[in-house]
């Protein structure tokens, strides 16, 4: 069996960013390949992690009763880690002659992206110093670096040399193609293309009806909209992984299993990260999502691929349209358009493991 290793950032404390790793490793697995993620290491990015992790709300500081629970959610994303099957570890900022791999497969997540606080720029992303008969990327993304901003030619020339590219949003694809000079392929992210990887793990985490809320430093138009129509539903807003003082109740400590089955049982999303609207739609729940400057790329990226357009609320959006979206089931066209890019991703993933 030819020997395949998954290079991506699994050890970020981010609930997305363990299951799409989960998710590409336990999917590769079910085309027939056994791969194993590349165990780089850094304590310097551990501790930017565990930094971050812990006073995720900066400039306002966590309150000291608050900080034990975001121990514990990081202690939960530690253990689940380990459950990964890792190659030998080598350290990320000097790494020494790697394994030998017939295949590397670079991403999910946000490995392209130059302005990411601690992994940006790291070359090894690029496909500097791995010691593989084929690179090749799946899902891969600049995240917040824009395509209007180009890339350095020493990025591009690296790029250049994987054998097959795919991307799970246009900013990256435009970025690709029109620096590149070389045709990106569409892909879904791993959660959304293999969502039976992570069904064992949706058993009941709290008693429904509840909100979903899943991100922080929501602007306060958006906490007044979600709360508005939640009270005129008397269903209680239900915070996850981080404080939001404006909901009902805060889950701070939970940990990947505990999300995993926290978004399928809820009523509805509120949310602005990614993989909230991810988890929302792999669950077919209805959501409302407001974007960041961080992550507008990839969010709005997402809603235009899937048609879920409607999902993504603004300053301007009316009191009466979060009724609209929040109290109705997901438009069925969204269905039927993620089974037609599974399809298109699984041949992707076919082709490039022959």
């Amino acid at each position: 069996m030819p020997k395949l290793g998954v290079l991506t950032f699994h050890r970020c404390i981010n609930y997305g960013s363990f299951w799409q790793a989960r998710c590409l490793v336990d999917g590769l697995r079910s085309l027939g390949a056994n791969p194993v993620v590349l165990d780089h290491c850094s304590r310097r990015i551990d501790r930017a992690e565990w930094r971050c992790a812990l006073q995720p709300l900066l400039p306002k500081r966590t309150a000291q009763s608050d900080l034990p629970l975001y121990s514990s959610k990081i202690r939960k994303f530690i253990e689940a880690f380990a459950t990964y099957p890792l190659s030998r570890a080598f350290p990320l900022d000097e790494p020494p002659d790697l394994e030998s791999y017939d295949l590397v497969v670079v991403g999910s997540d946000e490995v392209w992206n130059l302005r990411h606080p601690w992994y940006g720029g790291h070359p090894i992303f690029y496909g500097e110093g791995l010691a593989a008969r084929r690179v090749v990327s799946y899902a891969a993304t600049f995240g917040s670096h824009p395509a209007a901003n180009g890339l350095e030619s020493h990025w591009a020339d690296r790029l250049r040399k994987f054998d097959r590219i795919s991307v799970r949003d246009d900013n990256s694809r435009t970025i690709v193609e029109s620096i590149l000079g070389r045709r990106a392929e569409l892909v879904l992210d791993p959660c959304l293309q293999f969502p039976e990887k992570i069904a064992p793990f949706r058993g009941a985490t709290r008693t429904p009806p509840y909100v979903a809320v899943y991100g922080h430093s929501f602007p306060g138009w958006f906490q007044s909209g979600v709360r508005q129509w939640a009270a005129s539903r008397s269903v209680p807003l239900v915070s996850i992984g981080y404080r939001n003082d404006w909901v009902d109740e805060q889950w701070i400590d939970a940990g990947p299993d505990d999300f995993a089955g926290f978004i399928a049982d809820a009523d509805a999303v509120a949310t602005n990260f990614f993989h909230g609207c991810v988890f929302s739609l792999l669950n077919a729940k209805p959501f409302v999502c407001v974007l960041s400057d961080y992550r507008s790329n990839k969010i709005r990226d997402l809603a235009r691929l899937v048609g879920a357009d409607r999902n993504l609320v603004s300053a301007d959006t009316p009191q009466g349209s979060y009724a609209d979206i929040l109290g109705d089931v997901l438009d069925p066209a969204i269905a039927r358009r993620l089974a037609s890019l599974r399809r298109q991703s699984q041949g992707y993933l076919e082709n490039v493991l022959d």
